[in-house]
Protein backbone atom coordinates (compact mmCIF):
# COMPACT_ATOMS: atom_id res chain seq x y z
CA UNK A 1 0.00 0.00 0.00
CA UNK A 2 1.34 3.43 -0.99
CA UNK A 3 2.12 5.95 1.76
CA UNK A 4 0.34 9.29 1.37
CA UNK A 5 1.23 12.69 2.76
CA UNK A 6 0.16 13.57 6.31
CA UNK A 7 -3.21 15.35 6.56
CA UNK A 8 -2.74 19.09 6.15
CA UNK A 9 0.68 18.68 4.53
CA UNK A 10 1.11 18.72 0.78
CA UNK A 11 3.61 18.63 -2.05
CA UNK A 12 4.33 21.62 -4.25
CA UNK A 13 4.69 20.52 -7.84
CA UNK A 14 5.26 22.08 -11.24
CA UNK A 15 3.49 25.39 -11.81
CA UNK A 16 2.54 25.68 -8.12
CA UNK A 17 6.18 25.42 -7.05
CA UNK A 18 7.21 27.93 -9.71
CA UNK A 19 4.55 30.39 -8.55
CA UNK A 20 5.79 30.17 -4.94
CA UNK A 21 9.35 30.87 -6.10
CA UNK A 22 8.17 33.78 -8.23
CA UNK A 23 6.23 35.33 -5.34
CA UNK A 24 9.11 34.86 -2.94
CA UNK A 25 11.58 36.41 -5.40
CA UNK A 26 9.30 39.41 -5.99
CA UNK A 27 8.76 39.98 -2.26
CA UNK A 28 12.47 39.71 -1.48
CA UNK A 29 13.25 42.18 -4.25
CA UNK A 30 11.05 44.78 -2.51
CA UNK A 31 12.33 43.93 0.99
CA UNK A 32 15.94 44.40 -0.04
CA UNK A 33 15.11 47.78 -1.56
CA UNK A 34 13.93 48.73 1.94
CA UNK A 35 17.22 47.59 3.47
CA UNK A 36 16.14 44.24 4.97
CA UNK A 37 18.79 41.52 4.95
CA UNK A 38 18.19 37.79 5.03
CA UNK A 39 18.34 35.55 8.07
CA UNK A 40 17.78 31.79 7.84
CA UNK A 41 16.01 30.54 10.96
CA UNK A 42 15.68 26.98 12.31
CA UNK A 43 12.26 25.38 12.12
CA UNK A 44 12.67 23.79 15.58
CA UNK A 45 12.80 25.86 18.77
CA UNK A 46 12.37 25.32 22.49
CA UNK A 47 8.68 25.33 23.37
CA UNK A 48 9.15 27.96 26.06
CA UNK A 49 10.16 30.48 23.39
CA UNK A 50 6.69 30.48 21.84
CA UNK A 51 4.86 30.16 25.16
CA UNK A 52 6.60 33.30 26.45
CA UNK A 53 6.47 35.23 23.19
CA UNK A 54 3.04 34.43 21.79
CA UNK A 55 1.12 34.02 25.04
CA UNK A 56 -0.01 30.88 26.82
CA UNK A 57 -3.71 31.67 26.36
CA UNK A 58 -3.58 32.14 22.59
CA UNK A 59 -5.10 29.52 20.28
CA UNK A 60 -1.66 28.86 18.80
CA UNK A 61 -0.06 27.85 22.10
CA UNK A 62 -3.14 26.19 23.57
CA UNK A 63 -4.22 24.09 20.59
CA UNK A 64 -2.13 24.43 17.44
CA UNK A 65 1.56 23.84 18.17
CA UNK A 66 3.40 20.68 17.17
CA UNK A 67 5.27 19.98 20.42
CA UNK A 68 7.23 16.91 21.47
CA UNK A 69 9.99 15.98 23.96
CA UNK A 70 13.57 15.62 22.75
CA UNK A 71 15.57 12.61 23.92
CA UNK A 72 16.83 14.57 26.92
CA UNK A 73 13.26 15.57 27.83
CA UNK A 74 13.48 19.14 26.49
CA UNK A 75 10.19 20.22 24.97
CA UNK A 76 10.64 21.27 21.35
CA UNK A 77 8.16 22.85 18.94
CA UNK A 78 8.01 23.19 15.18
CA UNK A 79 7.82 26.94 14.76
CA UNK A 80 4.21 28.17 14.55
CA UNK A 81 5.29 31.69 13.52
CA UNK A 82 8.50 33.51 12.63
CA UNK A 83 8.74 36.63 14.80
CA UNK A 84 9.62 34.83 18.05
CA UNK A 85 12.46 32.98 16.30
CA UNK A 86 13.74 36.22 14.74
CA UNK A 87 13.72 37.95 18.14
CA UNK A 88 15.47 34.98 19.74
CA UNK A 89 18.19 35.21 17.07
CA UNK A 90 18.44 38.99 17.50
CA UNK A 91 18.97 38.59 21.26
CA UNK A 92 21.24 35.54 21.06
CA UNK A 93 23.61 37.14 18.55
CA UNK A 94 23.56 40.61 20.18
CA UNK A 95 22.60 42.25 16.90
CA UNK A 96 21.76 45.47 18.72
CA UNK A 97 25.49 45.95 19.29
CA UNK A 98 26.21 45.91 15.56
CA UNK A 99 23.86 48.74 14.61
CA UNK A 100 21.19 50.74 16.38
CA UNK A 101 18.70 49.60 13.71
CA UNK A 102 18.47 46.02 12.41
CA UNK A 103 16.27 44.88 9.51
CA UNK A 104 15.84 41.16 8.88
CA UNK A 105 13.70 39.06 6.55
CA UNK A 106 13.16 35.31 6.49
CA UNK A 107 11.12 32.71 4.66
CA UNK A 108 10.23 29.07 5.10
CA UNK A 109 7.69 26.63 6.51
CA UNK A 110 5.43 27.28 9.50
CA UNK A 111 3.51 24.57 11.36
CA UNK A 112 0.11 24.78 13.05
CA UNK A 113 -2.34 21.98 13.81
CA UNK A 114 -5.42 23.67 12.32
CA UNK A 115 -8.39 22.28 10.42
CA UNK A 116 -7.17 22.08 6.81
CA UNK A 117 -9.15 23.98 4.20
CA UNK A 118 -8.53 26.07 1.11
CA UNK A 119 -5.62 28.39 1.80
CA UNK A 120 -4.96 26.96 5.27
CA UNK A 121 -2.70 23.98 5.83
CA UNK A 122 -0.82 22.48 8.75
CA UNK A 123 2.46 23.23 7.05
CA UNK A 124 2.42 26.53 5.19
CA UNK A 125 4.97 28.99 3.87
CA UNK A 126 5.66 32.47 5.17
CA UNK A 127 7.93 35.32 4.25
CA UNK A 128 8.34 37.84 7.04
CA UNK A 129 10.34 40.92 7.98
CA UNK A 130 11.30 42.50 11.29
CA UNK A 131 12.65 45.98 12.04
CA UNK A 132 14.43 46.41 15.39
CA UNK A 133 15.50 49.66 17.05
CA UNK A 134 12.90 52.25 16.04
CA UNK A 135 9.77 53.30 17.91
CA UNK A 136 8.82 56.33 15.81
CA UNK A 137 5.64 56.56 13.70
CA UNK A 138 7.77 56.90 10.57
CA UNK A 139 8.99 53.32 11.05
CA UNK A 140 5.40 52.06 11.20
CA UNK A 141 4.46 54.01 8.07
CA UNK A 142 7.55 52.80 6.24
CA UNK A 143 6.79 49.17 7.07
CA UNK A 144 3.20 49.54 5.90
CA UNK A 145 4.43 51.20 2.71
CA UNK A 146 6.75 48.24 2.18
CA UNK A 147 3.77 45.88 2.57
CA UNK A 148 1.84 47.93 0.00
CA UNK A 149 4.78 47.81 -2.41
CA UNK A 150 5.02 44.01 -2.12
CA UNK A 151 1.33 43.73 -2.91
CA UNK A 152 1.67 46.03 -5.91
CA UNK A 153 4.73 44.12 -7.14
CA UNK A 154 2.59 40.97 -7.14
CA UNK A 155 -0.28 42.63 -9.00
CA UNK A 156 -2.58 42.73 -5.95
CA UNK A 157 -3.59 46.37 -6.26
CA UNK A 158 -7.05 45.66 -4.81
CA UNK A 159 -5.74 44.05 -1.60
CA UNK A 160 -6.95 45.92 1.49
CA UNK A 161 -4.82 47.02 4.44
CA UNK A 162 -6.67 47.31 7.76
CA UNK A 163 -4.95 49.01 10.69
CA UNK A 164 -5.67 49.62 14.37
CA UNK A 165 -3.90 50.67 17.54
CA UNK A 166 -3.78 48.19 20.41
CA UNK A 167 -2.46 50.68 22.93
CA UNK A 168 0.43 49.86 25.26
CA UNK A 169 1.18 48.92 28.86
CA UNK A 170 -0.07 52.33 30.01
CA UNK A 171 -3.57 52.23 28.57
CA UNK A 172 -4.34 48.65 27.59
CA UNK A 173 -4.88 47.33 31.15
CA UNK A 174 -7.82 49.73 31.58
CA UNK A 175 -9.28 48.54 28.31
CA UNK A 176 -8.80 44.91 29.33
CA UNK A 177 -10.89 45.61 32.41
CA UNK A 178 -13.63 47.21 30.34
CA UNK A 179 -13.59 44.24 27.99
CA UNK A 180 -13.57 41.77 30.89
CA UNK A 181 -16.63 43.48 32.36
CA UNK A 182 -18.36 43.32 28.97
CA UNK A 183 -17.50 39.62 28.77
CA UNK A 184 -19.03 38.97 32.17
CA UNK A 185 -22.24 40.70 31.09
CA UNK A 186 -22.47 38.40 28.06
CA UNK A 187 -21.03 35.23 29.60
CA UNK A 188 -24.15 33.19 28.76
CA UNK A 189 -23.89 34.13 25.07
CA UNK A 190 -20.19 33.32 24.65
CA UNK A 191 -18.64 30.04 23.49
CA UNK A 192 -16.77 27.94 26.11
CA UNK A 193 -13.37 29.16 24.86
CA UNK A 194 -14.39 32.78 25.25
CA UNK A 195 -15.77 32.13 28.74
CA UNK A 196 -12.26 30.98 29.72
CA UNK A 197 -10.76 34.04 28.04
CA UNK A 198 -12.79 36.46 30.13
CA UNK A 199 -10.31 36.11 32.98
CA UNK A 200 -7.19 34.81 31.23
CA UNK A 201 -7.03 37.19 28.26
CA UNK A 202 -10.06 39.38 27.51
CA UNK A 203 -8.52 40.71 24.27
CA UNK A 204 -8.98 37.27 22.75
CA UNK A 205 -12.73 37.84 23.01
CA UNK A 206 -12.40 40.00 19.89
CA UNK A 207 -10.43 37.32 18.04
CA UNK A 208 -12.89 34.41 18.29
CA UNK A 209 -13.79 32.64 15.03
CA UNK A 210 -17.20 31.43 16.24
CA UNK A 211 -19.94 33.23 14.32
CA UNK A 212 -22.02 33.97 17.41
CA UNK A 213 -19.08 35.47 19.27
CA UNK A 214 -18.02 37.48 16.23
CA UNK A 215 -21.44 39.09 15.95
CA UNK A 216 -21.60 39.69 19.69
CA UNK A 217 -18.17 41.37 19.64
CA UNK A 218 -19.70 44.20 17.59
CA UNK A 219 -21.22 45.44 20.85
CA UNK A 220 -17.90 45.32 22.75
CA UNK A 221 -16.20 48.55 23.85
CA UNK A 222 -13.59 49.94 21.42
CA UNK A 223 -9.95 50.20 22.38
CA UNK A 224 -9.58 53.56 20.64
CA UNK A 225 -11.78 55.06 23.35
CA UNK A 226 -9.24 53.96 25.97
CA UNK A 227 -5.98 54.97 24.26
CA UNK A 228 -3.64 57.16 26.25
CA UNK A 229 -2.48 60.41 24.66
CA UNK A 230 0.94 59.06 23.49
CA UNK A 231 -0.68 56.03 21.81
CA UNK A 232 -3.40 58.12 20.22
CA UNK A 233 -0.82 60.62 18.97
CA UNK A 234 1.41 57.83 17.61
CA UNK A 235 -1.49 56.30 15.68
CA UNK A 236 -2.58 59.68 14.32
CA UNK A 237 0.94 60.36 13.05
CA UNK A 238 1.14 56.93 11.38
CA UNK A 239 -2.14 57.63 9.59
CA UNK A 240 -0.99 61.12 8.58
CA UNK A 241 2.22 59.73 7.06
CA UNK A 242 0.34 57.01 5.16
CA UNK A 243 -2.06 59.63 3.83
CA UNK A 244 0.86 61.81 2.74
CA UNK A 245 2.40 58.86 0.85
CA UNK A 246 -0.88 57.90 -0.78
CA UNK A 247 -1.01 54.48 0.88
CA UNK A 248 -4.67 53.45 1.03
CA UNK A 249 -5.79 51.78 4.28
CA UNK A 250 -8.87 51.29 6.43
CA UNK A 251 -9.13 51.68 10.19
CA UNK A 252 -10.68 48.61 11.81
CA UNK A 253 -11.28 49.47 15.49
CA UNK A 254 -11.96 45.79 16.33
CA UNK A 255 -8.82 44.39 14.72
CA UNK A 256 -6.89 42.31 17.26
CA UNK A 257 -3.97 40.16 16.15
CA UNK A 258 -3.93 36.58 17.45
CA UNK A 259 -0.60 37.04 19.25
CA UNK A 260 -0.19 38.67 22.65
CA UNK A 261 3.03 40.54 21.93
CA UNK A 262 1.51 43.21 19.68
CA UNK A 263 0.98 46.77 20.90
CA UNK A 264 0.21 50.10 19.31
CA UNK A 265 0.07 49.77 15.49
CA UNK A 266 -1.28 46.45 14.24
CA UNK A 267 -2.49 45.58 10.77
CA UNK A 268 -3.90 42.88 8.53
CA UNK A 269 -4.08 42.50 4.75
CA UNK A 270 -6.93 40.81 2.91
CA UNK A 271 -7.17 39.96 -0.78
CA UNK A 272 -9.96 39.10 -3.19
CA UNK A 273 -10.72 35.62 -4.47
CA UNK A 274 -10.06 33.74 -1.22
CA UNK A 275 -13.51 33.47 0.33
CA UNK A 276 -13.60 33.39 4.12
CA UNK A 277 -9.83 32.84 4.40
CA UNK A 278 -9.08 36.27 2.94
CA UNK A 279 -6.10 37.33 5.12
CA UNK A 280 -2.77 37.13 3.28
CA UNK A 281 -0.58 39.10 5.69
CA UNK A 282 -0.48 40.60 9.14
CA UNK A 283 1.83 42.32 11.52
CA UNK A 284 2.38 45.13 13.95
CA UNK A 285 4.52 46.71 16.61
CA UNK A 286 5.87 44.62 19.52
CA UNK A 287 8.08 46.95 21.56
CA UNK A 288 8.15 44.80 24.69
CA UNK A 289 8.95 41.41 23.17
CA UNK A 290 12.74 41.73 22.88
CA UNK A 291 13.06 42.49 26.60
CA UNK A 292 10.58 39.71 27.47
CA UNK A 293 12.84 37.21 25.70
CA UNK A 294 15.93 38.32 27.61
CA UNK A 295 17.22 41.11 25.38
CA UNK A 296 17.56 44.86 25.82
CA UNK A 297 14.58 47.15 26.01
CA UNK A 298 14.26 47.88 22.33
CA UNK A 299 11.36 48.69 20.01
CA UNK A 300 10.42 46.52 17.03
CA UNK A 301 7.81 46.13 14.31
CA UNK A 302 7.29 43.47 11.67
CA UNK A 303 4.96 41.53 9.41
CA UNK A 304 4.59 38.22 7.59
CA UNK A 305 2.95 37.17 4.34
CA UNK A 306 1.38 33.74 4.02
CA UNK A 307 2.63 32.44 0.67
CA UNK A 308 -0.13 29.82 0.31
CA UNK A 309 -2.94 32.37 0.41
CA UNK A 310 -0.82 34.90 -1.44
CA UNK A 311 -0.44 32.39 -4.28
CA UNK A 312 -4.22 31.90 -4.42
CA UNK A 313 -4.72 35.67 -4.52
CA UNK A 314 -2.15 36.08 -7.29
CA UNK A 315 -3.81 33.31 -9.30
CA UNK A 316 -7.22 34.96 -8.86
CA UNK A 317 -5.82 38.35 -9.89
CA UNK A 318 -4.17 36.85 -12.95
CA UNK A 319 -7.35 35.04 -13.95
CA UNK A 320 -9.19 38.37 -13.81
CA UNK A 321 -6.44 40.00 -15.86
CA UNK A 322 -6.65 37.19 -18.42
CA UNK A 323 -10.40 37.69 -18.67
CA UNK A 324 -9.82 41.39 -19.23
CA UNK A 325 -7.20 40.56 -21.86
CA UNK A 326 -9.61 38.14 -23.51
CA UNK A 327 -12.19 40.91 -23.69
CA UNK A 328 -9.58 43.09 -25.33
CA UNK A 329 -9.22 40.43 -28.06
CA UNK A 330 -12.86 40.61 -29.11
CA UNK A 331 -12.92 40.87 -32.90
CA UNK A 332 -14.14 44.17 -34.30
CA UNK A 333 -15.57 42.38 -37.31
CA UNK A 334 -16.64 38.76 -37.74
CA UNK A 335 -16.67 37.66 -41.41
CA UNK A 336 -19.03 34.77 -42.11
CA UNK A 337 -18.15 32.93 -45.32
CA UNK A 338 -21.08 30.92 -46.68
CA UNK A 339 -20.19 28.41 -49.37
CA UNK A 340 -16.99 27.36 -51.11
CA UNK A 341 -17.25 30.09 -53.76
CA UNK A 342 -17.07 32.85 -51.13
CA UNK A 343 -13.86 31.77 -49.39
CA UNK A 344 -11.34 33.62 -51.56
CA UNK A 345 -13.24 36.92 -51.35
CA UNK A 346 -13.77 36.47 -47.60
CA UNK A 347 -10.06 35.84 -47.04
CA UNK A 348 -9.07 38.83 -49.20
CA UNK A 349 -11.48 41.11 -47.36
CA UNK A 350 -10.27 39.89 -43.96
CA UNK A 351 -6.67 40.54 -44.98
CA UNK A 352 -7.43 44.08 -46.17
CA UNK A 353 -9.11 44.91 -42.86
CA UNK A 354 -6.31 43.32 -40.81
CA UNK A 355 -3.70 45.32 -42.69
CA UNK A 356 -5.68 48.42 -41.78
CA UNK A 357 -5.31 47.48 -38.09
CA UNK A 358 -8.72 45.87 -37.57
CA UNK A 359 -9.06 42.69 -35.49
CA UNK A 360 -11.00 40.26 -37.67
CA UNK A 361 -12.30 36.75 -37.04
CA UNK A 362 -12.97 34.71 -40.21
CA UNK A 363 -15.06 31.54 -40.21
CA UNK A 364 -16.99 29.47 -42.73
CA UNK A 365 -18.09 26.03 -43.81
CA UNK A 366 -21.08 26.02 -41.48
CA UNK A 367 -24.63 27.28 -41.47
CA UNK A 368 -25.27 30.98 -41.00
CA UNK A 369 -27.04 30.20 -37.72
CA UNK A 370 -23.94 28.43 -36.36
CA UNK A 371 -21.66 31.25 -37.47
CA UNK A 372 -23.88 33.88 -35.88
CA UNK A 373 -23.87 31.93 -32.61
CA UNK A 374 -20.06 31.86 -32.64
CA UNK A 375 -19.87 35.57 -33.42
CA UNK A 376 -22.18 36.22 -30.47
CA UNK A 377 -20.04 34.07 -28.12
CA UNK A 378 -16.94 36.02 -29.16
CA UNK A 379 -18.74 39.29 -28.47
CA UNK A 380 -18.19 40.58 -32.03
CA UNK A 381 -20.13 43.84 -32.42
CA UNK A 382 -20.69 43.34 -36.16
CA UNK A 383 -20.86 40.43 -38.61
CA UNK A 384 -20.11 40.79 -42.33
CA UNK A 385 -21.88 38.05 -44.25
CA UNK A 386 -20.52 36.88 -47.60
CA UNK A 387 -22.84 34.44 -49.37
CA UNK A 388 -23.09 33.57 -53.03
CA UNK A 389 -25.59 36.40 -53.61
CA UNK A 390 -23.26 38.92 -51.95
CA UNK A 391 -20.26 37.76 -53.96
CA UNK A 392 -22.23 38.03 -57.17
CA UNK A 393 -22.84 41.75 -56.59
CA UNK A 394 -19.58 42.26 -54.58
CA UNK A 395 -21.48 43.73 -51.66
CA UNK A 396 -21.46 42.02 -48.26
CA UNK A 397 -24.26 42.21 -45.72
CA UNK A 398 -23.32 43.86 -42.40
CA UNK A 399 -25.32 42.97 -39.29
CA UNK A 400 -24.96 44.88 -36.01
CA UNK A 401 -24.87 42.48 -33.05
CA UNK A 402 -24.65 44.77 -30.00
CA UNK A 403 -26.97 47.59 -30.98
CA UNK A 404 -30.12 45.46 -30.86
CA UNK A 405 -31.23 46.51 -34.34
CA UNK A 406 -32.36 44.37 -37.26
CA UNK A 407 -31.51 46.50 -40.28
CA UNK A 408 -28.83 45.20 -42.61
CA UNK A 409 -26.23 47.31 -44.32
CA UNK A 410 -24.57 46.61 -47.66
CA UNK A 411 -20.79 46.91 -47.77
CA UNK A 412 -18.89 47.16 -51.03
CA UNK A 413 -15.96 44.89 -50.33
CA UNK A 414 -13.95 46.29 -53.23
CA UNK A 415 -13.49 49.48 -51.18
CA UNK A 416 -10.02 50.34 -49.88
CA UNK A 417 -8.51 52.16 -46.90
CA UNK A 418 -10.59 54.63 -44.87
CA UNK A 419 -13.62 54.13 -47.10
CA UNK A 420 -13.69 50.42 -46.21
CA UNK A 421 -13.27 51.19 -42.50
CA UNK A 422 -16.15 53.63 -42.63
CA UNK A 423 -18.32 51.14 -44.48
CA UNK A 424 -17.88 48.45 -41.79
CA UNK A 425 -18.23 51.03 -39.00
CA UNK A 426 -14.74 50.73 -37.50
CA UNK A 427 -12.87 53.80 -36.31
CA UNK A 428 -9.21 53.91 -37.26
Amino acid sequence: MAISAVKGFRDGLGSAARLYSEIETSAIRVLERYGFSQIRLPILERTELFARAIGETTDIVEKEMYTFPDRDGTLLTLRPEGTASAVRAFVEHHLDQTDSVTKLYYSGPIFRHERPQKGRYRQFEQIGAELFGRDDPLADAEVLTCVRDVLDELGLATARIMINSLGDASCRPKYRERLRAWGEEHRAELCPNCVRRIEKNPLRLLDCKEEGCRKLSETAPLLRDSLCEPCASHFAQVRSLLDAMGVVYEVDPRLVRGLDYYERTSFEVTAEGLGSQAAVAGGGRYDGLVARLGGPKIAAIGFAFGLDRLALAVQAARATAEQDAALALVPAVFIASLGADTRADALALARKLRRLGVRVELDGGRSLKSLMRRADRLGAPRVLILGEDEVAVRRGTLRHMTEQRDEKQAVDFDLEGPALLEAVGVAR
